[in-house]
C-alpha cells in the first residue's frame, strides 16, 4: 500500500484526528498497518469514535486501508457496521459480489448522479452506507454527500411546511426498455409475491393489460434522526422528479412513454406538481451543500444515509467503487412528519 507523506501514524489506541477542509467530507488518516489484520483491528478498537464522529459529520472518510478487493472491503465491514441491510424495490442495476457487497450504480460513466438518500421510499432503510475505491477512476468518479440537515434549513420555508404536511408520492412504471423490469425490482417472477410485498408495505400497485405494474407510493419527505434527535430532508422528490431530467432525455421519455408513463416521476403527497422554478430551487440547495473528494485506492467512506444525502460524479476510466448497507432503521422511528400511503394526501 501507499503510504501518504501527510498521513499522521496514530497509536492503535489513540483518539482519531478528524481533519476538515472546505468542500470535502470529513477525512480520518488511519495509521499505515501490516496487513489487513491489523487494519481491521484498529477500525474495531476506533469504532465509536468514528460512529461518533459520522453523528456529528453525516460522512467520515477511512484514508490509508489495505482495501484491495470485495474480501478486504467485507472484512472493513465487518469491523465497522455490526447488523447487514438489504437492497429493497432496486431501482437501478447493481453487480452483487456476495456477502452483501455491491458495485455501485452500474450507470455509463458520462452520466452523473445527483444526490439522493438511500431507499428513502421504503419503510425501512440502510442506516449507514460503506463505499470502498478498489480502482480509482483517471479523472471525475467522486461519490459527493451533502448534509441534509443543512438543506433542511436552506430550503424555502413554505415549500418546507407543503412537504411537512403532505409528504411526497412516488410513481413508478415498470419497464424492460427504461428503468428497471418490476420482476428485478421485487425479486421475483410471480405476481401474487410482488403483489404480496406491496401490500405489506403499503406501497399501491395497478397492473395494466400489457401484464407491466405502476406502482404509488406516498412517504414522509422529512424525517428525524432516533440517535441525533435532528430533523432532516429525506426523500428522492428531486432526483425522479421529470423536471431535474436533462430537457433532452425528458422530451425522448415523455414521446415515448407519455407524462404519466415515465420510468420514475414524483409529486407532492397531495398529488400535484410543483413548478419548474419550485424543482429548481431543490436541486439549487442539493448543489450547495454537495462536497467532494477525490478518491485514492483503499480509501473507505461511511455515509450516515439519514443525515447525509450521496451521489456520483461523472469520471474517466476504470472506476470500481463497492457499497455495503447496514443498520437498518424503520420509517416509523423517525418520526415521519406524514404517515405511508397508498394513495394521495386528503387532509386526513
Amino acid at each position: 500500500m501507499t503510504i501518504h507523506a501527510d498521513a499522521p501514524a496514530l497509536p492503535a489506541t489513540g483518539r482519531i484526528t478528524p481533519v476538515r477542509e472546505p468542500g470535502k467530507p470529513v477525512v480520518v488518516h488511519v495509521p499505515a498497518a501490516a496487513g489487513l489484520d491489523e487494519a481491521v483491528t484498529w477500525l474495531t478498537a476506533h469504532r465509536e469514535q468514528i460512529q461518533a464522529e459520522l453523528h456529528r459529520s453525516g460522512a467520515v472518510l477511512l484514508r490509508g486501508l489495505p482495501v484491495r478487493d470485495a474480501a478486504s472491503f467485507a472484512a472493513a465491514r465487518d469491523a465497522l457496521i455490526s447488523q447487514r441491510a438489504g437492497y429493497k424495490e432496486k431501482a437501478t442495476p447493481r453487480t452483487d459480489f456476495g456477502e452483501g457487497v455491491f458495485s455501485s450504480t452500474d450507470l455509463p460513466a458520462v452520466q452523473p448522479i445527483r444526490l439522493h438518500n438511500e431507499n428513502s421510499y421504503t419503510l425501512d432503510f440502510p442506516g449507514v452506507l460503506l463505499f470502498g475505491c478498489v480502482t480509482a477512476p483517471e479523472e471525475g468518479g467522486a461519490t459527493t454527500v451533502g448534509d441534509m440537515r443543512e438543506a433542511l434549513r436552506l430550503l424555502p420555508p413554505d415549500l418546507v411546511a407543503r412537504f411537512e404536511r403532505m409528504g411526497w408520492l412516488l410513481v413508478r412504471n415498470y419497464s424492460e426498455l427504461a428503468g428497471l423490469p418490476w420482476y428485478k425490482t421485487f425479486a421475483t417472477e410471480d405476481k401474487t409475491v410482488a403483489e404480496a410485498y406491496c401490500t405489506q408495505n403499503t406501497v399501491g400497485f395497478e397492473w395494466l393489460d400489457d401484464d407491466s405494474l405502476v406502482t404509488r407510493q406516498r412517504r414522509s419527505a422529512i424525517i428525524t434522526h432516533p440517535v441525533t434527535g435532528e430533523r432532516s430532508w429525506f426523500n428522492h422528490f428531486a432526483f425522479w422528479n421529470s423536471r431535474t431530467l436533462d430537457p433532452d432525455v425528458r422530451e425522448v421519455l415523455v414521446e415515448t412513454y407519455g407524462e404519466d408513463g415515465l420510468p420514475f416521476n414524483t409529486y407532492l403527497g397531495d398529488g400535484s406538481r410543483l413548478t419548474d422554478d419550485e424543482v429548481d430551487a431543490v436541486n439549487a440547495v442539493y448543489d450547495r451543500v454537495t462536497v467532494r473528494e477525490t478518491w485514492q485506492e483503499g480509501d473507505l467512506m461511511l455515509v450516515d444515509n439519514l443525515l447525509c444525502a450521496h451521489g456520483r460524479e461523472a469520471f474517466k476510466g476504470d472506476r470500481k467503487i463497492l457499497v455495503a448497507m447496514g443498520e437498518p432503521i424503520a420509517l416509523a422511528d423517525c418520526a415521519p412528519t406524514t404517515e405511508p400511503a397508498t394513495t394521495v394526501f386528503s387532509g386526513e
